[in-house]
């Protein structure tokens, strides 16, 4: 397996214009989050890339998108029937190659990342999730799925997955089950992997990489394909070898409240700048304590 292609969507009813927010990254460069989800991507080998929009928004992103990619192609979603239509409609785009897949509403902060103190145009270097992610699948000659432990409470915000560790590996699980969103009971009986802390979850991270079947099984599902990725991932733990892959970063999901805030906070704090908003942020605790 040799992955060149990636497919971020981004077309969501609410979530559509976060793609398009401006932060500063780790290099201490203001770009937008689309950009720095390219970025993400082409970092991992994915060159030639599509984004699914919102009819309308294919200029913005197109601005939005940066000058990274070696292609890139915006494909709007006529009709919000949900994320799996949203993959589906990048079927013509992915042919029978496999494919790196990113959400455009979450960030990504590698734990693999160390400023470069003498600093410069490259000032911090990096193993991205990404190649993290992708390296793992060319490893093995799969679809993987990035995961990330997390705590029951959290389970009403992700996919999860059930499974077992590959023997000898870190942080690699052969995908048993698959269930959107699932309660804690439901979590408790049927996903349950382990070695893994009580009361927490392998829960996905907002990066995959899919096979081409993953679309035919969208297809297959019905309604349900149009909706969910997860009952297609659930079917193919199946049908040929899924695996998941804890990476070594965590995720950032801009929707939610402060999400923006908390993911500016935790790029700065991985790159050049992080004395000084350490710094800035000591003074503004100060600040806090001094007014109550």
């Amino acid at each position: 397996m040799k992955l060149t292609r990636a497919l971020i969507t981004a077309a969501g009813r609410d979530d559509h214009a976060l793609p398009l927010q401006r932060l500063v990254d780790r290099d201490g460069r203001a770009k937008t989050a689309l950009e720095i989800i390219v970025e993400e991507a082409v970092t991992a080998g994915a060159h030639e890339i599509a984004i699914v929009v919102r009819p309308g928004d294919e200029d913005a992103y197109r601005a939005a998108a940066g000058r990274s990619p070696s292609r890139l192609e915006l494909i709007p979603q006529p009709e919000p029937k949900g994320y799996g239509h949203a993959l589906k409609l990048g079927r013509t785009f992915i042919g029978d190659e496999p494919f790196l897949h990113l959400v455009g509403d979450h960030l990504y902060v590698s734990d693999l990342c160390t400023p470069d103190p003498a600093g410069g145009e490259t000032s911090v270097s990096c193993r991205r999730c990404a190649q993290q992610l992708v390296a793992a699948a060319e490893a093995h000659d799969c679809a993987v799925s990035a995961v990330q432990s997390t705590r029951e409470h959290m389970l009403p915000y992700f996919g999860a997955i059930g499974g077992r560790r590959v023997a000898g590996s870190r942080g690699l699980y052969e995908v048993e089950a698959v269930i959107e969103k699932p309660t804690p009971t439901q979590a408790e009986q049927e996903l349950i992997v382990p070695g893994l802390r009580a009361g927490h979850y392998l829960c996905f991270f907002g990066m995959h990489v899919l096979t081409p079947g993953v679309l035919d099984l969208l297809d297959s599902l019905g309604p349900a394909g149009d909706r969910l990725l997860a009952p297609a991932l659930a079917a193919l733990a199946g049908r040929e070898r899924y695996l998941a892959y804890e990476v070594q970063g965590r995720r950032y999901n801009l929707g939610v409240t402060y999400g923006l805030l908390i993911a500016q906070l935790a790029l700065g704090l991985a790159g050049k700048d992080r004395a000084e908003i350490l710094a800035q942020l000591v003074e503004l605790l100060a600040r806090g304590q001094g007014a109550s």
